[in-house]
C-alpha cells in the first residue's frame, strides 16, 4: 500500500502519497505484509501490477474473486480512533463470500482513500489487512494509498479490498444438488460482522450508551467493534473432509435474504429460532430499536454468520470437523418443499 521504496516488494506499491510519507507507511507495514506471502507471489516481476503464479495443486482450476468494503461501521471507528480491526473485516467480507463457492482465498489487494494521509492510522488499518490475510492464507499483493485533498473530512478515509480465489470446477459449490431433507448448520459470528450499522450508530445515539461502560465482560466499544470472523481454515478444513452442497454468508440482508441466494426453486429452508441464543449484542439491539424478529433476520447475522446446507447423513460428522477446527456449530434448520407463496426461507 505504498510506494517509492527500491527496498518495497514490486508488488506491493502505489503512487497516491508523497515519497516520504509512502516510505514511512511502507516501513511500518512491510514485515506485516511479508508475513502474507504464499510461494506463488512473484515479487520481483514488475511494479505496476502484482503477478502471481496459478497453484499446482488445481486440475481444472477456476478463478472466484470478489469486492467489499467496510460501510458504516467505519464511522465507528473514526468516532471511537479504533482502527486495527477494521481492516480483518475488509479481508472478511470479501474472503468469507468467495469460500461460499469452494474457492481458496489466493490473494487480497486494498485500496485506502483519505484526504490528508495520517501514517499511524493508514499503519494500524493495512496491519489489520495483514492479520486477515495471514489468518486466511492469503497473501496481501498490493494496494493502493489515494491522497485527495477536499474529498474527505479530516480524519476520515474509506477502504475497499478485493480477493481472488481458486477451486477446482469439479469441486464448484453453487446449491444445484441442494434437495429436500439436507440440514442446515450455521456458524456462530463473532457479532455483527460489518452489517446493519447504519441501525446500529442510530441506536448506539439514541440510546447514550457509555462506550467505555461494561457490557458483559468487555467495553461495549469493543463488543460493537468485534471484527468479522474468518471462517476460511475451517470450511477448507471441512471441505477436505465431506461434500458440502451449499453455503451462505451471512451478510447485508441477514439470514432471510442470504440463504435464498443458494436455494434452487420449489425448496425452502426453515430454520428454527430456538436452535441456537441469540447473542447480548443483538438482544441489545433488538429492545433498543423495538426491532421485531422478521426485522432482526432481515438485519443482522443474529448471531449465525456462515450457514452450511448438506446431506442428514454427512450433518454430523461435519458438525465434528467444524468443532475441531474452534467453531461453535449449531444444527438451525432443514430443507423442505415450498409452499405456494411462501418464502424461500422462513424462520420459525
Amino acid at each position: 500500500m505504498s510506494a517509492n521504496s527500491n527496498n518495497t516488494p514490486a508488488t506491493y506499491r502505489d503512487a497516491g502519497v508523497d515519497i516520504e510519507a509512502g516510505d514511512e507507511l511502507v516501513n511500518q507495514i512491510k514485515p506485516f505484509a511479508k508475513r502474507t506471502m504464499r510461494p506463488e507471489v512473484m515479487s520481483a516481476i514488475g511494479g505496476f501490477g502484482s503477478m502471481f503464479a496459478m497453484p499446482t495443486k488445481f486440475k481444472e482450476p477456476v478463478l472466484v474473486s470478489g469486492t467489499d468494503g467496510v460501510g458504516t461501521k467505519l464511522k465507528l471507528a473514526f468516532e471511537l480512533n479504533q482502527h486495527d480491526t477494521v481492516g480483518i473485516d475488509l479481508v472478511a467480507m470479501s474472503v468469507n463470500d468467495i469460500l461460499v463457492q469452494g474457492a481458496e482465498p489466493l490473494f487480497f489487494l486494498d485500496y485506502f482513500a483519505c484526504g490528508k494521509l495520517d501514517v499511524g492510522t493508514a499503519a494500524d488499518v493495512v496491519k489489520g489487512i495483514a492479520a486477515g490475510c495471514e489468518e486466511s492464507g492469503c497473501a496481501l499483493v498490493g494496494g493502493e494509498t489515494a491522497e485527495m485533498p477536499g474529498m474527505y473530512p479530516a480524519g476520515e478515509y474509506d477502504l475497499a479490498g478485493f480477493v481472488v480465489g481458486c477451486v477446482d470446477k469439479a469441486n464448484i459449490i453453487d446449491g444445484a444438488t441442494i434437495t429436500k431433507g439436507d440440514v442446515v448448520l450455521g456458524l456462530a459470528s463473532s457479532g455483527a460482522h460489518s452489517n446493519g450499522y447504519s441501525l446500529i450508530r442510530k441506536l448506539i445515539e439514541k440510546s447514550g450508551v457509555d462506550m467505555e461502560s461494561d457490557f458483559e465482560g468487555r467495553k461495549f466499544k469493543d463488543v460493537v467493534m468485534t471484527p468479522t470472523k474468518l471462517y476460511v481454515k475451517s470450511i477448507l478444513a471441512l471441505l477436505e473432509a465431506l461434500p458440502v452442497k451449499g453455503m451462505a454468508h451471512i451478510t447485508g440482508g441477514g439470514i432471510t435474504e442470504n440463504i435464498p441466494r443458494v436455494l434452487p426453486v420449489g425448496l425452502t429452508a426453515e430454520i428454527s429460532s430456538n436452535s441456537w441464543e441469540l447473542p447480548p449484542l443483538f438482544q441489545w439491539l433488538k429492545a433498543q430499536g423495538n426491532i421485531t424478529d422478521l426485522e432482526m433476520y432481515k438485519t443482522f447475522n443474529c448471531g449465525v454468520g456462515m450457514v452450511i446446507i448438506m446431506s442428514a447423513d454427512n450433518a454430523a460428522e461435519a458438525m465434528k470437523v467444524l468443532a475441531a477446527k474452534g467453531e461453535t456449530v449449531y444444527q438451525i434448520g432443514q430443507i423442505r418443499t415450498q409452499g405456494d407463496g411462501e418464502a424461500p426461507t422462513v424462520v420459525v
